[in-house]
């Protein structure tokens, strides 16, 4: 067992935070171990499913026992525990761990202020490895406690983070953290990102970040998906260092942010050559040919590119897309110095699978496109995946494809 650690407050704060207003499931009872009828069975069933009780019998021969009667009765048999009725006491940890996995974030919460082994047992790590907590709108103390715990996996997009209010300087266990779109301030990130060292999968996408939040990432070099889509505030130098550091990333998704010519080139000096998933988008007139070129030299593994929204990308990178012979998926959409009548060149990409040209084609051309390319599957995806921890095309709650055991249910 993990060692203990003061869940007394985590149990108090999540209770009143995360658990809707009603009366609990899971009522208070007094140990078993005793073996008596102790259980917290209604008074109305005892009396119902009893048998009768015998008559008393009284004694009251003569005159000298009219003031003592004697009363006869028999001493009451200690209950024998059938398989029907057994205590809960007798389960191992084991099989209450496996009962408890199965229950809601909260009512895992309630089970807590059963009984002080409740409580050990529903702040077990291997409950808390994996969490979501989508659709609670505000996080504050409880963000902090439910990573102290020990989660392997948080999910919480679209949040308010205040203050996670940390009670020690330990080191978080989390390795794959979505927190999307989040509403908190760069100190409170950079807070929570100075304690992983083990990230693996990580997005911030849409948060404002600082160079202090990227010095964070460095020390998390098992990074695999980075997502920082439509992230901004932090400098060409420190993206430089963490790519530098991360060389293990294989999907990068840096669409989209408040970059300038210095930011595309710290990518294109330094992008790792691990990088088989890459999204470039965004970039109108920062990103060039020569940039297109160096990614191709750096990425030779590229199965996935995205670089639409790129007005200076023309017909001439043809040629050195090619050289990506793994090229699965490319998205050129709003290339507009591509003519629709190349993209019939794309029939020597043999193993490309899908191309995106959204705004390069009118529709009524589509059917005459998809014809010549009938080995290509085009305009299919107008979105992105790349490294995004939740497909917008899907409906489940899955982070990078791992499912969450305890989630929020609101």
């Amino acid at each position: 067992m993990p060692e203990e650690r003061p869940f007394k407050e985590l149990s108090g704060n999540l209770e009143g935070s995360l658990c809707r207003p009603q009366r609990s499931k899971w009522k208070r009872r007094s140990s078993c171990s005793g073996g008596l009828d102790t259980e917290n069975t209604p008074h109305e069933l005892i009396q119902q499913w009893s048998p009768p009780h015998k008559k008393i019998l009284t004694s009251a021969k003569g005159n000298e026992n009219e003031e003592h009667i004697f009363v006869l009765a028999r001493r009451p048999r200690k209950r024998r525990e059938s398989s029907a009725g057994m205590c809960w006491d007798s389960l191992p940890d084991e099989l209450l761990l496996g009962i408890l996995s199965r229950l809601s974030l909260q009512d895992l919460l309630r089970t807590s202020r059963v009984c002080k082994r409740w409580h050990r047992l529903a702040f077990d790590e291997s409950l808390w490895h994996s969490v979501d907590l989508v659709g609670k709108a505000q996080l504050d103390a409880e963000l902090g406690q439910v990573l102290s715990a020990g989660a392997l996996r948080l999910r919480c997009p679209h949040t308010c983070i205040a203050q996670p209010r940390f009670k020690s300087a330990q080191k978080l266990r989390v390795q794959h953290l979505d927190l999307s779109n989040c509403t908190v301030e760069s100190s409170v990130l950079e807070d929570i990102l100075s304690r992983c060292r083990h990230l693996q999968n990580l997005s911030l996408e849409g948060l404002v970040l600082s160079d202090s939040i990227i010095h964070s990432l460095v020390q998390n070099t098992e990074i695999v998906r980075l997502n920082l889509c439509g992230c901004s505030d932090f400098s060409p130098e420190s993206l430089a260092e963490m790519l530098k550091s991360c060389t293990g990333i294989e999907e990068m998704n840096v669409s989209w942010c408040d970059f300038n010519n210095l930011h595309i080139q710290a990518i294109v000096n330094n992008i790792p050559s691990s990088i088989t998933q890459l999204n470039i988008s965004g970039y109108r007139q920062n990103l060039t040919m020569e940039d297109v070129k160096a990614i191709v030299n750096r990425c030779p593994n590229l199965t996935n590119l995205d670089l639409s929204d790129s007005v200076l990308v023309t017909v001439d990178s043809f040629p050195v897309l090619q050289q990506l012979s793994s090229l699965r998926h490319l998205a050129l959409s709003r290339c507009y110095q591509i003519p629709p009548a190349s993209l019939i060149d794309f029939e020597k990409f043999l193993n490309l699978q899908t191309l995106e040209v959204f705004g390069l084609i009118q529709d009524s051309y589509l059917p005459i496109l998809c014809k010549g390319l009938p080995h290509i599957q085009i305009n299919t995806q107008p979105f992105s995946t790349v490294a995004r921890p939740t497909s917008a095309s899907r409906k489940d709650r899955t982070l990078w494809g791992m499912h969450c055991s305890l989630v929020y249910k609101h």
